[in-house]
């Protein structure tokens, strides 16, 4: 697969940081997006910094992945493994990464204190729907 080929399987939306009295409106996503297909389940992941979650993928889901909180590297390559693509998001740059089933990827903090990981899927949450793959059969240089 080109990187052209992973490309497509990640989109990287702006969205936008509204500055309020009080504390900042972070928009995430709105059913009328293109990137929204349907509504599954929402979760929050924790990531310490310098730890890194992941290598996994996904056979259905659809994820759409904001960090409103810290920064976040995610690296994402397809199966076979022959590119890699990373993209960090945080607070600095609020974005929205919707990622296709099929991408291998993993994510690592990068923040002193916390850095926050929120998914909206499509499905819910089902272990046998998610494949997870030794650290040891990435061949990927963080």
């Amino acid at each position: 697969m080109s990187s052209a080929d992973l490309d497509k399987l990640i989109k990287i939306t702006k969205i936008n940081r509204i500055a309020a009295s009080g504390g900042d409106v972070l928009h995430y996503l709105k059913s009328s997006e293109n990137s929204f297909i349907e509504f599954g389940e929402a979760y929050f992941s924790l990531v310490d910094k310098n730890v890194v979650k992941g290598w996994k993928y996904h056979k259905k889901m659809t994820m759409n992945i904001c960090v409103p909180v810290g920064t976040v590297q995610f690296v994402f390559t397809d199966i076979k493994q022959e590119n890699f693509r990373s993209i960090i998001i945080g607070e600095s740059d609020h974005s929205r990464l919707t990622v296709q089933p099929f991408t291998v990827f993993a994510f690592k903090g990068l923040s002193d204190g916390i850095n926050l990981v929120a998914n909206i899927s499509n499905i819910e949450h089902d272990p046998d729907e998610s494949v997870k793959i030794s650290e040891d059969k990435i061949q990927y240089e963080w």
